[in-house]
């Protein structure tokens, strides 16, 4: 379909999963990391897994009691409906569904399960107001985090290449290693939406830098607006490293009109602009080969900032 799109004949290419019912909450997830694709549909109550190179169907799974799956490199978590004391869990081959451990995990009673995560061999579980454990489910190892320490996120980004993970929580961003130990919490990134909008975020194919959409410090918000700015952070230490916002991304006095009424006033007006390219931010992604960012907004207008 790329090339066709790259040819600008976008009507050139073909259909996919035509015989699927995908209406939501059915959906289709396509995971570039294991080369492929999941759908699920709610109207049968199953399960597909295609491959991403010729889109041919490799397996389904059929169980009403699967309430969410999990992709990590290599496997699938299948979590199943919850009894009073326990959650019913299953981990897949991604390759042909074989199943490669049956368990159960303990619950307390009467708590609401906050989240199940899966990264690799490790295991997240976290209950309302409960410890955070993190279990090794090769070995069946059990850690624990108290639950003053680790607050319920709102989202994860796992960092497969670093072995850690990152938590977001009122528009905070904090590194987590999977002894429970926080690794890195950030100087000056604090997240324009409160709940994570991941569309927002980018973490670089190092996993060394994380550019996001932030709250623009108050020396930052010189006129009325809602603009806020993109900030770049190293991961490792929390620094920012970077940040683009309505007074930065204007070009200065010397780059305007050599004339110092027209220099003021053309100053303003490409602050002003940047201001409202700063707005309502709904999407951002990094071309890392080319160093430029790309920002779209809720007004449907894409905006490219390069050096």
């Amino acid at each position: 379909m790329v090339r066709y799109i790259r040819r600008g004949n976008p009507d050139a290419g073909f259909a996919l999963f035509e015989s699927e019912s995908l209406k939501w909450p059915g959906f289709v997830e396509f995971d570039d990391v294991n080369g492929k694709v999941l759908t699920y549909s709610a109207q049968d109550s199953i399960y597909k897994v295609f491959d991403l190179k010729n889109y041919t169907m490799l397996y389904s799974i059929s169980d009403k009691d699967v309430q969410e799956i999990k992709i990590s490199p290599g496997i699938m978590l299948l979590i199943l409906n919850r009894s009073s004391s326990y959650v019913p869990l299953k981990i897949l081959s991604i390759e042909d569904g074989t199943i490669l451990k049956d368990f159960h995990h303990l619950l307390h009673r009467n708590k609401k399960v906050d989240f199940i995560e899966q990264f690799n061999e490790k295991l997240l579980v976290k209950q309302e107001n409960e410890n955070l454990q993190i279990l090794d489910v090769r070995h069946t190892g059990i850690r624990e985090v108290s639950r003053t320490e680790f607050l319920t996120p709102s989202a994860f980004i796992f960092l497969y290449e670093n072995q850690l993970f990152l938590t977001f929580r009122n528009r905070t961003v904090a590194v987590w290693n999977f002894r429970g130990e926080l690794v890195t919490s950030f100087e000056d990134h604090l997240l324009w939406h409160p709940d994570c909008n991941t569309n927002n975020i980018y973490i670089t194919s190092d996993q060394d830098l994380i550019i996001s959409y932030c709250k623009a410090d108050s020396d930052d918000q010189w006129m009325e607006g809602n603009a806020g700015s993109i900030n770049i952070s190293n991961i490792l230490t929390g620094k920012c490293l970077a940040k683009i916002n309505a007074t930065n991304g204007s070009p200065k006095d010397e780059e305007c009109s050599s004339s110092t009424g027209s220099s003021k006033q053309s100053r303003l007006m490409m602050r002003s602009t940047v201001a409202a390219a700063l707005e309502d931010i709904t999407a951002l992604f990094y071309d890392e080969e080319r160093n430029e960012i790309y920002t779209g907004n809720r007004h449907g207008l894409v905006h490219v900032w390069s050096n």
